[in-house]
């Protein structure tokens, strides 16, 4: 990130035009200023002064500031690539979408602020200082991009300590950093001569160079401003999972994830090496030259056609074109997975995921790929990644998947993160968990794992409390946010006085981190969810009320503004509020079942059915809505339309024991 200056600026701003949607973007200067013209905050043309620049190589972004200290991006950017490689023009970076002023993906709109959703990984010591009252950011930073105290903390005491050393020999260890990374410090690698497999001389016992790595290399949201790269990542960050839409069932990253959720799960990680092994921090760049980085511990045989049968130095004879395929983001940035895996084409056969052959090879099939793989390997060697098949079986529906992820959720030998993932993904189905499994991984040392169980260990039939309540005082943030959100909603009274003061405690410290995010409405959701559990009923509404305003199409606003006035036996406000929903329903279902239950409580069940009809018609794989839609069926006497909803949602869902149940009771 940079101020806008002849010495930054790259794109072509000559009177330059791009027409997308409609609408006619200029590019100017004036006097070493720069300015576009573009649709602003009210659908009309106006001109904006360009304030930063952000980015350099593979594309450069503009920021424009507009009232109350909203820096925003614009959706056009510079393609900084050289003409040869198609570069040095600007293009559009949503070419699919027609966005107008009031969308939250428009450059006016919060999902293109530059103060949450940009500025912390951009700059150094920033701090976000959103006032949620005014709408106002008054954000500040130390240095405008990235420098030396983002990755090593505050630099005052190494500062004493490079002016004399001699003074300050308690400094002299860590150089007066407050984060020094030893982790490769007299470590080699060697290699096993039994194996050829690579060896670290001595363990990794930390993860403190890939946690400050981490804090922007990861998809993940911030808790607080209020860390530094000394404490955990896990304190300071709540850091994506596994989850769909994010990665692929087998964990190959699908939506923009960065690199450390990849990392974590790639037996390279196992084995020890860090981010600096491959890659020098300074520079950014490998630490050698192509695949040269690999061989650095990998046995030089596996970088000729007797493994990879490419031709010799062709772009399929890269290590990372097999073991590191590339995903591009922002239409001209192909990034590396860092997973780091054997290449299992017959896992796009079966699962659908991506498969590093046929990204090169784009005229053959997945089965043709795993095809020619059998004939090179007929022997696989067993695999490390074994996760994907369970995920995809459990995305899918099908029969025992639960069982099967829940093996893999309480299999220690698993990566962390992939477990945690699995926890997540058996959200709902907290049953099919072994009390016991739940109970080690609530004490399990990675917090991703502890993270991940808490709210299943709170929701399980036969949990107790005693469990999930010592996750009240977890030295991990993220943990004890987790612990408090899952039991806010414990009635009054039903706690000793020390485990109340603890979850008080821990509440208030998940209200602070959802107060810290109050420009996102999700975190005003969730704020007002914990609100309404507690009993402050007016703060839930209010809550709900701000999510609103920050974006009047975020569906769960209304949704849990609906059920904080059914808690309050105003039923009217809740049915009135649902019918606003409906014009932002997209493809969910949730406001159509909502407004239908409120009809239901009102005596209404004829105008309910057709309701819940449509909510299950959206949602399919909601296997609730069709039992409820089933239920109503047989209330209003129709009993085979009943039978017939809950056969076709049992195909779907096999094992889900209400279906099976509702449907036994009805049939003759």
């Amino acid at each position: 990130m940079q101020p806008a200056s002849p010495a930054s600026v790259l794109g072509n701003f000559a009177n330059a035009r791009l027409a997308h949607g409609g609408i006619t973007t200029r590019f100017t200067q004036r006097n070493g200023h720069y300015f576009v013209t573009i649709d602003g905050p009210g659908g009309e043309p106006a001109e904006f002064e360009i304030k930063y620049t952000f980015g350099i190589t593979p594309l450069q972004q503009y920021l424009v500031e507009l009232p109350r200290g909203h820096v925003q991006a614009l959706p056009i950017a510079w393609d900084a690539r050289p003409a040869s490689a198609g570069g040095q023009h600007w293009f559009h970076l949503y070419p699919q979408e027609q966005l107008r002023a009031g969308d939250p993906l428009h450059w006016t709109g919060y999902l293109q602020n530059w103060n949450f959703m940009c500025a912390d990984c951009h700059s150094t010591n920033l701090r976000k200082h959103y006032d949620a009252a005014t709408d106002t950011y008054a954000t500040t930073w130390s240095e405008i991009s990235v420098g030396c105290e983002a990755c090593h903390g505050p630099g005052s005491k190494h500062v004493t300590w490079a002016e004399a050393p001699a003074k300050h020999p308690a400094l002299a260890a860590s150089r007066g950093l407050d984060v020094s990374f030893l982790e490769r410090r007299g470590v080699t690698w060697s290699r096993n001569p039994a194996t050829e497999k690579p060896v670290r001389s001595a363990p990794r016992t930390t993860d403190r160079e890939i946690e400050v790595c981490g804090r922007c290399h990861s998809r993940r949201s911030q808790l607080t401003d209020e860390v530094t790269a000394a404490d955990s990542l896990h304190d300071g960050f709540r850091v994506a999972l596994l989850e769909p839409g994010l990665y692929w069932p087998d964990g190959q990253m699908r939506d923009e994830v960065f690199d450390y959720g990849s990392f974590l799960q790639s037996r390279m990680y196992a084995a020890g090496v860090t981010c600096g092994d491959c890659h020098e921090p300074h520079s950014g760049r490998l630490r050698l030259e192509g695949d040269a980085t690999c061989l650095q511990c990998h046995a030089p045989q596996l970088a000729t056609a007797a493994h990879h049968f490419h031709p010799t130095e062709s772009a399929g004879a890269r290590c990372a074109a097999c073991h590191m395929p590339t995903s591009t983001y922002m239409q001209v940035d192909p990034r590396h997975d860092h997973s780091f895996r054997i290449p299992r084409p017959d896992l796009a056969v079966s699962s659908g995921v991506p498969n590093a052959c046929t990204n090169c090879h784009t005229n053959r099939s997945p089965g043709w790929a795993a095809k020619t793989i059998r004939a090179h390997y007929p022997r696989p060697q067993p695999g490390f990644q074994t996760f994907g098949p369970a995920f995809a079986a459990l995305e899918q529906g099908e029969p025992g998947a639960a069982a099967r992820v829940a093996a893999i959720a309480t299999d220690t030998a698993q990566p962390a993160i992939v477990r945690a993932s699995a926890f997540t993904r058996l959200d709902g189905q907290a049953a099919i968990l072994d009390t016991q499994g739940l109970r080690v991984a609530l004490r399990d040392p990675s917090p991703l794992v502890r993270r991940a169980a808490v709210r299943l260990a709170a929701e399980h039939p036969q949990s107790a409390l005693v469990d999930v309540l010592p996750l009240l005082l977890d030295p991990i943030r993220s943990v004890r946010l987790e612990a408090a959100a899952a039991l806010a909603a414990l009635p009054p009274g039903s706690l000793g006085p020390t485990e109340a003061a603890s979850l008080d405690t821990a509440l208030a410290e998940y209200v602070a981190s959802e107060r810290f995010n109050a420009d996102r409405p999700e975190s005003l959701v969730n704020l007002g969810s914990v609100l309404g559990a507690r009993g402050d009923l007016d703060g839930a509404q209010r809550a709900f009320e701000a999510a609103q305003r920050r974006d009047p199409g975020f569906l769960p606003a209304y949704v849990n503004l609906a059920d904080a006035y059914r808690a309050a036996g105003e039923e009217q406000k809740a049915e009135q509020v649902l019918r606003a929903a409906l014009l932002h329903a997209g493809a969910s279902g949730s406001a159509h079942h909502a407004l239908a239950l409120s009809l239901i409580r009102q005596k209404r069940l004829a105008e309910a059915l057709p309701l819940l009809e449509e909510a299950a018609a959206r949602e399919p794989g909601n296997a609730r809505f069709a039992y409820v839609y089933a239920v109503a069926l047989r209330e209003a006497g129709r009993r085979e339309d009943a039978i017939a909803v809950l056969r076709k949602a049992l195909r779907k869902h096999p094992e889900d024991e209400e279906l099976a149940a509702v449907l036994k009771q009805l049939s003759p």
